[in-house]
């Protein structure tokens, strides 16, 4: 029997009051299993013990909410006796260590969460960040870690047969000792056929399903919840290896056994694998669940049962059938070729019993081991800021070349080079894919649309977590407005460092409740999500980079393109012109890419008109007024300008500006609430925008070949749309292979 001494427990990355915490559960020592087991469930990754006390201030209800946080994911009725289950999770660390692994697997666990609740996933999105691809002492692992994330993100979506719709990709360098990667994915179901993550009925049989248990994946989650040290890359066992064929075999296999109406409950082995999916039934049903572990399937001979419990091989689930129809499930799986075998039963002790070789290895209460983690108010002062506020002196010696620069930048040229490696299209329920500004997903079963669109900004939540999230949490919504969308649900995942650092938990605190200030705004409620801390490395942390995912409904029909389509049409501006002080300008892209600083604070947010703009914006969609449309964000005015030029008959425009002041900071200022479109009916666009308490001003004409800003009588910017577009269309790439 392992001797449980101090370095043992901080080993397993608890304090030594949660150890004697488990000691007064136990009402004993915990065996070195039991041990492993405490330390995976009361790890940050699985129990959020420093978040949880704050998230509970996002709005979780709404008139749409079928299921809320707390389930593998949650769920929105999308009307015709249909919903849509969704989330979003992070697999930040194991990206990390194994790139292309790590990013594979991730992908391979959100779709688990989405098909354990008894949903087909149609639509996966993703959001990364990377260290700069030319930074001088960095540069080419990260680039090695792009190509390894994309590579594997594309391998388990491509051959698992799910769409990979959109997403973002940013460059920092805060991301070069910790890269993001954030997936989200979504499914359909019927709302009568949700199956949950519940044990119930004494003497039920509890059956494994899926791939064989192997030892890849140990110590996965706790892994996720500290900090990276010099030895992260010893850690490479922790990272799980992904099968997206097997995967594809278990999804089927999962809904064809859930539609014999044997299955009870239903759990995939995440993090914290085969502890997990036990403890977690066991307390959501107020049951306990007893397991054999020498009926587990196993991939390698002589296992121990510390080894068994934690690891997390992929493409596995636990189900709970009803006694006495085993043999209905055993025909489905065996028919698809998995292992399907009875491990053990649903008892009404309340307990966690593990038995190994006739011998009880663990003996755990599964609420408290489940539900009762240490909860830490832990302190938080002012959030971590370095950034001065004055704005410095500037000028612009060439607007032409600033816009060029701009759009050949890493955050804002074309990521054509990731998304041409998914397959956007695969099942043809793909209406608008990767470019838009929201994906949109046909849902053939009701005759509508789902819009989703993915959002985050790191510069901005580092000048303020709190602005920063709202800002993020508007630009989703505007977003899902540009294509005629109504937002009704959201998820976010929340990426930050060291929660035990005063000024870092003050980030994850303000960034929680800016978000939950805009989504009760927007009337968007979080119906789950990802908390994913300790993104440090070396004492280095990440910016505050939290990631929001919104779900919209529409009506079926031809998208909105971001592209001019014919020349002669007018460019109108809904939102209007917005100022914008230099302090609100340091956050910018400009400010980044060309003044090569940071200062200040985000943009300015007014929340009631930006619902106004949005409620506008849908309204002419609906109407079919806009040819085109395009939000602006990410290089503000002329960077939309020229992105909605980039169509396949380059379609440009010339437009005027009227600006008395810095013109680098009018054209490139990142002000919220505005939209660029296209109309052959500019009065009825305008009328509508009028109508909504919204400005909308008619600022050029579309032309061809060209892209030309004027400001009284002056031309700014004059380019030739083929010469914009290669700088902005093949940049990722010549970067990557630079």
């Amino acid at each position: 029997m392992t001797t449980i001494t101090p370095d043992l427990i901080a080993t397993h990355q608890l304090t030594e009051q949660e150890y004697d915490k488990i000691v007064g559960i136990l009402g004993r020592e915990p065996s070195y299993t039991e041990l492993g087991i405490f330390s995976v469930m009361w790890s940050e990754h699985c129990s959020y013990k420093s978040s949880r006390l704050h998230l509970k201030k996002l709005p979780t209800r709404g008139k749409l909410v079928v299921q809320g946080p707390g389930e593998n994911a949650g769920i929105i009725d999308i009307g015709g006796g249909y919903v849509a289950a969704f989330k979003i999770e992070s697999h930040n660390h194991p990206s990390f260590i194994e790139p292309f692994q790590g990013a594979a697997t991730g992908v391979g666990g959100i779709l688990r969460d989405i098909f354990t609740m008894g949903a087909r996933p149609i639509a996966v999105m993703d959001a990364l960040r990377f260290g700069p691809l030319d930074d001088p002492g960095n540069g080419a692992r990260n680039r090695r870690i792009v190509e390894g994330v994309v590579s594997g993100i594309a391998h388990y979506g491509n051959c698992f047969g799910v769409p990979t719709v959109g997403g973002e990709c940013v460059f920092e360098s805060c991301y070069n000792g910790n890269p993001l990667v954030n997936v989200f994915a979504l499914g359909v179901a019927k709302k009568d056929e949700i199956f949950y993550a519940k044990a119930a009925g004494i003497g039920n049989p509890v059956i494994y399903v899926g791939a064989k248990t192997g030892k890849d994946g140990i110590h996965g989650a706790s892994m996720a919840s500290a900090e990276f040290t010099e030895e992260s890359k010893q850690k490479r066992p922790n990272v799980q290896v992904g099968d997206p064929f097997l995967e594809k075999l278990l999804l089927e296999a999962c809904l064809e056994a859930m539609h014999t109406g044997a299955i009870v409950g239903i759990q995939d082995m995440g993090a914290a694998g085969l502890t997990c999916s036990t403890c977690e039934m066991g307390s959501r049903g107020g049951t306990g669940i007893e397991i054999e572990l020498d009926l587990v399937p196993q991939r390698e001979t002589g296992m121990t049962s510390y080894e068994i419990m934690l690891s997390e091989s992929q493409e596995r689930m636990l189900l709970v059938a009803e006694n006495g129809r085993e043999e209905e499930v055993f025909h489905v799986f065996k028919k698809w070729g998995l292992d399907a075998v009875t491990v053990g039963q649903v008892t009404g002790d309340g307990l966690l019993r593990v038995r190994q070789h006739g011998e009880i290895v663990a003996e755990i209460p599964n609420q408290p081991l489940a539900d009762s983690a240490p909860l830490y108010d832990r302190p938080h002062t002012q959030p971590l800021r370095r950034a001065p506020m004055e704005a410095p002196e500037f000028e612009s010696q060439d607007l032409t070349r600033d816009l060029e620069m701009l759009l050949a930048s890493a955050d804002v040229c074309s990521k054509r080079w990731i998304w041409q490696q998914y397959d956007y299209q695969v099942r043809t329920n793909t209406v608008a894919g990767p470019g838009a500004d929201a994906a949109i997903l046909r849902v053939k079963e009701t005759g509508e649309s789902l819009a989703m669109s993915l959002d985050g900004n790191p510069r901005y939540c580092y000048l303020s977590p709190r602005e920063g999230a709202k800002l993020i949490v508007a630009e989703c919504c505007r977003n899902l407005a540009v294509v005629g969308a109504e937002p009704v649900g959201a998820t976010n995942n929340l990426n930050f460092g060291n929660p035990e650092r005063p000024e870092i938990m003050a980030q994850l605190v303000e960034a929680i409740e800016g978000i939950a200030e805009a989504c009760r705004h927007f009337e968007t409620p979080i119906t789950g999500g990802n908390v994913s801390l300790y993104n440090e490395t070396l004492g280095e942390g990440i910016w505050p980079t939290p990631v929001v995912g919104i779900v919209g409904l529409m009506k079926t029909g031809a998208a909105v393109v971001t592209h001019f389509r014919e020349p002669g049409r007018a460019v109108m501006l809904i939102g209007g012109t917005d100022e914008c002080e230099p302090v609100r300008f340091g956050g910018t892209q400009y400010a980044k890419v060309i003044l090569e600083q940071l200062w200040g604070l985000p943009p300015a947010l007014d929340m009631d008109y930006e619902k106004r703009v949005q409620a506008a914006m849908r309204a002419i969609a609906r109407a079919g007024l806009a040819e085109s449309a395009h939000d602006l964000s990410d290089g503000g005015f002329a960077v939309a300008l020229a992105e909605c030029s980039f169509g396949p008959d380059s379609v440009g425009a010339c437009v005027y500006v009227d600006e008395e002041g810095s013109l680098p900071i009018a054209l490139f200022h990142e002000g919220p609430s505005r939209i660029l479109i296209s109309t052959s009916e500019p009065r009825q666009a305008q009328q509508i925008a009028n109508e909504h308490g919204v400005d909308a001003m008619q600022i050029g004409v579309t032309i061809k070949d060209r892209l030309q800003i004027i400001n009284h009588g002056k031309v700014l910017i004059d380019g030739q749309i083929s010469t914009l577009k290669r700088a902005w269309e093949g940049a990722l790439e010549r970067m990557l292979h630079a």
